[in-house]
């Protein structure tokens, strides 16, 4: 038996400090977005994309943006990408397509991290250094400072900021985008390879040529007023774009063009049954109540288990973890919730699970499974192109 038991019944905050010593990086704290599916249902219900299209890229002040900040109950299926597109057939046109089209971008991400698996850490289409270690973010910029400060303090950042931070560390910096993803991966609430690297990958110019870049302009139409108070203010090191740039073109992995194996990459499209079960095991890519092998067996207790070794070498921030214990709490109120510090896969091997089959390299760890079930796509993976969302779009069909 994976140990030990965490006991839920305390605060989260004292859960961490004595069972996750030396398991998470920077100061303890929480974020003010909470983790569980209480908090996704209220905050689905109170989505309102009015403006969605015009205000999503906006940054200070933080009353003028457009973004939903359902990311993180997306990232770990709390929310489906399928609900949240239903949600909002009846926004106005212009905001409910643009809002649909980044959900697409997140199940984009999502099938190209399927299909490529680990190879998503490499450069895809462009050479662009990943390799450089460093760090990438000026904080005398108050730019800067303040969007670092807002990612390590609530572990969430709307899009454009993402962008800036991506930018300013690699195409302006010349840092590694590998270790700046790594160090945006540690604190995002909605921290997921796919969309993660695929984000950098694109804003660096690794998946597109084209790298996007930061400079005194977009702070200024984004967060109006922001440089004014900078101590940088008169000497701003990026007043100018920075030197367009036209990163090789690298040989095409043949992946990105075609899936052999489709089903692979899918899963399971239905139950896949060799025992009868004693648990729901969840993973961090299901931790939502309709977690397709918790509805199947609503009487069996509902098992997560902290992959210890993963947390030592990645040391994710304390919020993330307390996003988890708090989803974990709120789902305690409802069923059996049992959850442990130790080896997910080693519980699988010893236990007959039910789980969810989750799209990601780690998954095939799993063994000795009982029943897998089929993983939410938003829309089935396909076989074509992956090499732009344009493309990938196109294939997808209606």
């Amino acid at each position: 038996m994976t140990q030990p038991l965490i006991d839920l019944n305390r605060e989260v905050l004292e859960i961490i400090r004595t069972d996750f010593g030396g398991l998470y990086s920077g100061e303890l704290g929480l974020s003010s977005i909470s983790g569980g599916q209480s908090a996704a249902n209220l905050a689905i219900s109170n989505l309102d994309i009015s403006h969605y299209a015009n205000r999503r890229s906006e940054v200070f002040p933080k009353n003028k943006r457009g973004a939903s900040v359902l990311s993180p109950y997306l990232r770990h299926n709390i929310l489906t990408l399928d609900q949240v597109y239903r949600a909002v057939k009846t926004a106005p046109y212009k905001d409910r397509e643009k809002f649909r089209d980044e959900l697409l971008w997140q199940e984009y991400a999502r099938h190209l991290y399927a299909r490529l698996g680990t190879k998503i850490f490499e450069n895809l289409r462009f050479e662009v250094n990943t390799h450089t270690q460093g760090d990438g973010w000026n904080r005398e910029m108050l730019c800067v400072d303040e969007v670092v400060s807002e990612l390590e303090q609530d572990g969430w950042l709307v899009n454009q900021t993402r962008m800036w931070l991506a930018s300013h560390w690699t195409v302006r910096n010349e840092m590694g985008w590998l270790h700046g993803q790594e160090r945006m991966h540690r604190e995002l609430l909605d921290g997921s390879r796919a969309a993660n690297i695929l984000g950098w990958q694109w804003t660096v110019g690794a998946g597109t040529g084209k790298p996007y870049g930061f400079a005194k302009w977009q702070v200024d139409k984004r967060a109006p007023g922001l440089c004014l108070k900078c101590p940088l203010s008169n000497n701003c090191p990026i007043r100018e774009f920075p030197e367009e740039i036209a990163p090789r073109q690298l040989e095409r992995d043949p992946l990105i063009d075609h899936d052999p194996d489709v089903s692979a990459t899918t899963g399971p499209v239905a139950p896949v049954k060799s025992a009868d079960a004693d648990y729901v095991l969840l993973t961090i890519d299901s931790l939502g109540d309709n977690d397709a092998a918790l509805a199947a067996h609503p009487h069996l207790p509902a098992v997560f288990v902290f992959n210890e070794l993963a947390l030592k070498k990645l040391q994710l921030s304390s919020r993330r973890i307390g996003f988890y214990l708090q989803t974990l709490q709120d789902m305690s109120t409802r069923r059996h919730v049992q959850t442990f510090l130790g080896d997910p896969y080693q519980f699988a091997r010893e236990n007959a699970v039910a789980i969810t089959y989750a799209p990601v390299p780690s998954f095939k760890k799993f063994s000795n499974l009982a029943e897998v079930f089929p993983y939410p796509w938003l829309r089935p993976p396909h076989a074509g192109s992956v090499q732009s969302f344009t493309s990938w779009r196109t294939k997808l069909g209606k």
